[in-house]
């Protein structure tokens, strides 16, 4: 993955045109412009920043832990997890 960073000050202005152009509006000129290309079969998950967290608006792998399953299926995960959280469970 590669990450390009331009700072707006230092953009002369046919390229801070073009940028704003892309971004659809002006830039300020304290701001940076970060862009990042990234293979497309590195996977569905967004990279992360550096930091080790997922960019602003984007949710981990782990939330679609109930990806495909029916809601019959969820109430039944449900079901189970709120017992457990009771501490009990029923003798069978």
């Amino acid at each position: 993955m590669d990450t390009i960073r331009r700072n707006v000050r230092d953009l002369d202005s046919d390229e801070r045109r073009l940028y704003e152009q892309a971004i659809g509006h002006e830039l300020a000129e304290n701001q940076q412009i970060i862009i990042q290309i990234i293979s497309a079969d590195a996977g569905s998950q967004p990279p992360d920043n550096g930091t080790g967290k997922l960019p602003a608006g984007t949710l981990p792998a782990w939330c679609n832990v109930f990806e495909g399953l029916s809601d019959e299926d969820i109430a039944d995960v449900e079901r189970v997890a709120l017992q457990r959280s009771d501490m009990t469970r029923p003798t069978e």
